[in-house]
């Protein structure tokens, strides 16, 4: 098997890398003449680069975010900075500015675009095709390779999650010499653009992306990299994997040995220990320190504050209950109520004490510290490890306790959706309640009282079949009466798929089931449970699904214990 190939020396990723760079951005193409931009009223004609910048304003008039002043104010002061100095005298105040036309501009090509007639998305897709086989693909130590992001990103307003101070920034244009490639020495290095250079080419095989730049908002560096169907990325998923299982070997002995820690002398042990407890209890995120102003006022486990958390000696008839209200990562909220164990609920009214309700509650306590820690007990532990082992160990019981063997595929489907939808609960995977909800569980409504009305139907007409048969005791009577019967039964079968579709359908909603199916389930847990029961793969992973976790179908047989 190809995950199975003969292993590099540490360190090294690949011996011959090669590709064709990354795909950029077409330029920049003007309006049309008579889509014009107005100013206290009066048409007024933009350069091409301030005439640039506003239609991605004018792109986002009917979104939440040019509501948000913050945002205006970044807009607006981007904005000036790329502005002729003409243009600088003139607009001085985003009120007067009146992006109307251009806006209406935008979804009309959008409507057009839409309305295309088949033939005419044909030929575009046929041209996307083309651009993905030219640039979306690489030669890596033999194979070809797909490349997962191949397209450098467009210029743009920068969105950031939740009331990120930055949301409004202009986001620049990526040009060939911001880009750094990285392939084999020996290879054909890619070309740049014409009449551009490269700021640099590397020749690293120790690292897996193909080219890097940095962004201008946040300063962070963006990569190229393979998709995640390759081998490589396969390899890494794996391996993430085999970690988390080595974990269920200590994980008693470290449980031990924090628990040990809730008494310890000294404060900084009992903070780690008690912050190690909700990493581990309640799949807590580290938290990272961040640089005050630069992103959103998100917090982890360790850089939680006082204000973050009440505790109740009672409440609803529970002992020594936290109560945690906080923004985690990408502004999602985090409210949970949890009862704890004595020492712990302790110790937090000792960390709390004297402090103001804006103070660290574990003061002594960062990630580098704590993750420091985590590696002395297991080569390779973060508190990462544990999110993916607790979410991976409770899909396991949870399948083992939630699957019936006499179920029908649909009625197994809802338990293993059950079993994810547990786990997403844990993790705190939640998505805001889709607009479309509504609608569609109406729809779907409407299709179960039609469904329960043919079956009504389908059981008068199999009693008319049976008193027919009873008083003819005719043989072709017989017959219909097996026939009204076999119809009646699948009837009933698609009634009770259609109810088990709304039930699964209404505890979803609120859930986001992708991102822990995704990135913190063993897959060899799911293929597994579908072999067991002889679920097809892809009634749960998609097609993109299953080329990412290729490895796990290849190597899980339904023996497979996380």
């Amino acid at each position: 098997s190809r995950w199975e190939e003969e292993k590099k020396e540490d360190g090294v990723k690949w011996m011959q890398l090669e590709h064709r760079g990354p795909y950029f951005v077409p330029p920049y193409e003007p309006l049309p003449k008579d889509v014009q931009f107005y100013y206290d009223g009066k048409p007024l004609k933009l350069s091409l680069a301030t005439e640039e910048i506003a239609t991605f304003y004018a792109k986002m008039l009917d979104h939440e975010y040019t509501t948000k002043e913050i945002f205006q104010n970044n807009f607006f002061h981007d904005w000036r900075k790329e502005m002729t100095s003409e243009e600088q005298e003139i607009i001085k105040d985003l009120d007067k500015c009146d992006f109307g036309e251009i806006h209406k501009y935008f979804v009309d090509k959008n409507e057009a675009r839409k309305a295309l007639p088949k033939e005419e998305k044909q030929k575009l897709k046929e041209e996307a095709d083309k651009i993905q086989e030219e640039y979306g693909y690489c030669i890596l130590d033999g194979h070809r390779e797909k490349i997962g992001n191949f397209k450098t990103e467009p210029p743009g307003l920068f969105r950031g999650r939740g009331e990120h101070p930055k949301m409004g920034m202009l986001k620049k244009r990526i040009m060939p010499e911001d880009v750094i490639i990285n392939c084999s020495k020996d290879s054909k290095i890619p070309e740049p653009p014409e009449g551009h250079k490269w700021k640099e080419v590397r020749f690293d095989n120790t690292v897996t992306w193909l080219a890097s730049w940095t962004e201008n908002i946040q300063n962070t560096l963006k990569y190229i990299m393979l998709n995640p169907s390759s081998k490589l990325k396969g390899e890494k998923d794996w391996q993430k994997y085999e970690v988390a299982r080595r974990l269920k070997d200590v994980v008693h002995t470290i449980r031990a040995q924090y628990r040990k820690d809730w008494k310890s002398k000294e404060i900084k042990k009992r903070q780690r220990a008690v912050a190690l407890y909700f990493i581990d209890k309640l799949a807590l995120r580290a938290g990272n320190e961040k640089e005050e102003g630069e992103t959103a006022d998100t917090v982890g486990c360790c850089s939680l504050r006082v204000e973050h958390i009440q505790l109740h000696p009672q409440l609803d008839g529970q002992e020594h209950v936290v109560e945690f209200d906080f923004l985690g990562k990408d502004s999602i909220r985090y409210y949970n109520k949890v009862s704890v164990e004595k020492p712990v609920f302790k110790n937090l009214q000792l960390f709390m004490k004297n402090k103001d309700p804006s103070d660290d509650l574990f003061e002594h306590l960062n990630t580098t510290f704590l993750n420091k820690h985590l590696q002395d007990l297991m080569d390779g532990l973060t508190a990462k490890v544990f999110r993916t082992y607790n979410a991976s160990i409770t899909l396991q019981e949870q399948l083992k306790a939630l699957t019936n063997p006499e179920d029908n595929v649909a009625g197994k489907l809802l338990s293993y959706n059950r079993a994810n939808r547990a786990v997403a609960i844990l993790c705190n995977h939640q998505r805001s309640i889709p607009k479309t909800f509504a609608r569609s569980m109406q729809v779907l409504q409407e299709k179960i009282d039609a469904k329960k009305k043919q079956v009504e139907e389908a059981q008068e007409e199999v009693k008319k079949a049976e008193d027919e048969f009873k008083d003819t005791k005719d043989a072709k009577a017989e017959v219909n009466v097996e026939k009204k019967k076999k119809l009646l039964k699948r009837l009933e079968e698609q009634l009770a798929r259609m109810n088990i579709q709304a039930t699964d359908k209404e505890e979803n909603k609120q859930i986001a089931l992708g991102t822990s199916k995704l990135n913190y389930l063993d897959p060899r847990i799911t293929v597994a449970w579908c072999k067991k029961f002889g679920i097809p793969i892809e009634k749960i992973y998609n097609k993109t699904q299953r080329e990412k976790f290729a490895w796990a179908i290849d190597m899980a047989g339904e023996d497979f214990e996380f």
